[in-house]
């Protein structure tokens, strides 16, 4: 399972979690979230990241220009669109050779019979709760409702993980479950990861994912 720190921003901290090998570290783009990167996000720290983490940068609804224009900045591997980016718009981020993380909020099932136009352009989806904002929100997904997808995209599972809902998640099993995103419940502050339960976690996701 991969696994996802989400809402980086200050380069001390990055470099910290890092050091317990997450699969992607996400930097958010969208100026109305408390963990927006503005300017505290260092090109240099990120260009200097393992290629093992895929850096995943954040946008909500951005003009294409300034998506591509903000990729190329901060050399993105992946982009995760957050918004109500159209199939049409993300089969153009595809044609740019971006690699495309489609997040949607699902309160109930029908919300995923809106998904087979994202397949062809979407490596992966992420499958959040419906919140006040587009995403870390810190609510926690009813992964019932995921019993319903019986898509071909893998899908990483977010909405109010962490240390409290870690064995729980662990039982969670569906057979394209791709990984987990984790963003609020391992905060200090906005934009600020507790290092110490961060490490903790990863280092007992990893030592699950090695008895599979």
């Amino acid at each position: 399972m991969k696994v996802k720190i989400c809402g980086m921003r200050e380069a001390a901290n990055i470099l910290s979690v890092v050091d317990f090998n997450p699969d992607f570290l996400g930097f958010i783009f969208y100026e109305k979230s408390p963990r927006y990167v503005g300017d505290a996000l260092d090109t240099e720290v990120l260009r200097a990241l393992p290629e093992s983490v895929g850096k995943v940068g954040v946008f909500v609804d951005a003009p294409l220009p300034e998506l591509l224009a903000t990729a190329n900045h901060y050399s993105l591997d992946y982009v995760q669109l957050h918004g109500h980016e159209t199939p049409a718009y993300c089969q153009a981020v595809h044609e740019q050779g971006l690699r495309i993380i489609k997040a949607f909020s699902i309160a109930e099932a029908a919300d995923f019979d809106n998904l087979a136009p994202y397949m062809p352009y979407c490596e992966l989806f992420l499958f959040d709760t419906k919140g006040a904002q587009p995403g870390g929100n810190g609510h926690v997904f009813d992964w019932q409702l995921l019993e319903q997808y019986h898509g071909a995209t893998p899908f990483l599972l977010s909405g109010g993980l962490g240390p409290e809902t870690m064995e729980e998640l662990l039982r969670f099993h569906h057979p394209q479950l791709a990984g987990y995103d984790f963003n609020s419940q391992l905060e200090l502050a906005p934009g600020l990861k507790d290092v110490e339960a961060t490490g903790r976690m990863l280092t007992h996701l990893h030592e699950q994912r090695a008895n599979f």
